[in-house]
């Protein structure tokens, strides 16, 4: 799965071009997932999901129409990505998330906070969409009457330069933590491949969903292994597929 985060401020049209460029990838083939970071409780009030919500306690929301978990307790991202089955995950807000590149939301200079691109940026932005451009980064004019042309270049650059680190800040790829490799397959000087915990020595798979191995971990998992087939009859290198329920 790819990644890309749409980040910005109050009011800078993050909700309005998430669902454009939803949209736009949809009309593509591609399978989407949004994820959307809030400051307020998630569910549609007065139903009755939200009455028998309570903290500590997860309930499952079914529908016609729809399906959801929510959970009595604080999650974060990385933890629930195993849950999406999608081709391109788009996250509304997450301005703290260092592990996928970013699409910045600028607010027009009478309404924008000081210094909006050096707080939203940090080296992970590859474009902006909004009221105002910014030196440096494509831009793509937001706001009433939005061009076609302009949106579906944004999502053609989306598709382009999205991709996700596992966010594990392991350091494994001489790095500091994710960020700093984030930052530098944005500016074209690294790739995905830099990443030791995307080509593991040992690779663990859950429901067909790549579970995040830090180089050491990884390492640990293969000789565990190694060191107990090699006594087996039978036994011969070459390529291991364990299946298991779990």
């Amino acid at each position: 799965m790819r990644a890309v985060s749409i980040a910005g401020f109050k009011n800078s049209g993050k909700t309005t071009l998430t669902g454009l460029l939803a949209a736009a990838l949809e009309r593509r083939g591609l399978k989407v997932a949004i994820a959307k970071h809030a400051h307020s409780g998630l569910d549609k009030p007065d139903t009755d999901s939200a009455r028998l919500r309570a903290p500590g306690r997860a309930v499952l929301a079914l529908s016609d129409e729809e399906c959801a978990i929510f959970y009595g307790e604080k999650r974060f991202l990385a933890d629930m990505i195993p849950l999406l089955q999608a081709d391109m995950l788009l996250v509304e807000g997450g301005k703290n998330l260092g592990w996928l590149p970013r699409i910045l939301c600028l607010r027009a200079p009478g309404e924008a906070e000081t210094d909006e691109r050096e707080r939203l940026d940090k080296g992970l932005a590859f474009a902006v969409w909004g009221r105002t451009a910014s030196p440096g980064l494509p831009y793509f004019p937001g706001g009433p009457g939005v061009v076609d042309e302009a949106l579906e270049a944004l999502a053609t650059l989306a598709q382009e330069k999205s991709f996700m680190l596992p966010g594990l800040d392991c350091s494994a790829c001489g790095r500091e933590n994710c960020a700093a490799l984030a930052a530098e397959i944005v500016a074209g000087a690294a790739n995905t491949e830099d990443c030791a915990a995307l080509r593991p020595e040992a690779e663990i798979r859950i429901n067909g969903h790549p579970l995040a191995l830090n180089a050491f971990v990884s390492r640990v998992v293969a000789g565990a292994l190694r060191g107990m087939l090699r006594e087996m009859k039978g036994f011969a290198p070459g390529e291991l597929n364990l299946k298991m329920q779990i």
